[in-house]
């Protein structure tokens, strides 16, 4: 049982400098993961939470984060509002996401669409951010405030501007994209029968 609240709550400390608002809607996104498991009526409760949880989080609040995206552990909302990131994005744990951004994916001039972002882990994505397209992000970068990111950006990286370019990086001896499997790396964090 204490796992369970644990896993729940498991972004709640990192955004004890935030609003009530970010720690709810995480809480309750994190809820969903769990209620999806469960044995029997998990798919049917599941069903009824989600339309519950667009209400609150998406109509109420603000937030567009669907139920099924996959997020690591520690992930931390500031202000929130505005914020819409697609389904299929990947965010990596100990990430920040601000206010007025949007992460997901693009129509391409064939008309179909393009797969979502992977955000590495210790990315923090200022605010009136657009990662859009089929793209990494790397490990430990700093996006700045209205960056429009339609690149992969490596490791250790600091980046603004329309479009995105590098700054300078944190750590001068990185140039390669961090290459770990992070939906194999979430697997471990999103269920936590897994671990």
């Amino acid at each position: 049982m204490n796992n369970t609240i644990d896993y729940v709550l498991q972004d709640w400390q990192n955004n004890q400098d935030t609003s009530f608002k970010s720690r709810i809607v995480l809480s309750m996104f994190r809820l969903n993961k769990l209620i999806i498991d469960l044995p029997f009526f998990g798919q049917k409760i599941s069903k009824i939470y989600r339309l519950f949880y667009q209400l609150i989080v998406e109509y109420i609040l603000g937030i567009e984060l669907p139920w099924n995206t996959k997020i690591g552990t520690n992930i931390k909302i500031q202000h929130g509002h505005g914020l819409v990131v697609n389904c299929e994005t990947i965010i990596g744990a100990n990430c920040t996401l601000r206010h007025s951004t949007t992460i997901g994916n693009k129509k391409l001039p064939d008309g179909s669409i393009s797969a979502s972002p992977q955000i590495g882990n210790n990315v923090d994505i200022g605010s009136n951010v657009v990662i859009i397209g089929p793209i990494k992000v790397g490990d430990n970068v700093v996006v700045g405030a209205g960056a429009v990111v339609v690149k992969d950006i490596p490791q250790d990286a600091v980046v603004a501007g329309n479009p995105a370019k590098i700054i300078r990086l944190l750590n001068s001896t990185s140039t390669n994209l961090s290459t770990h499997n992070l939906e194999n790396d979430l697997e471990l964090n999103i269920n936590p029968a897994l671990n």
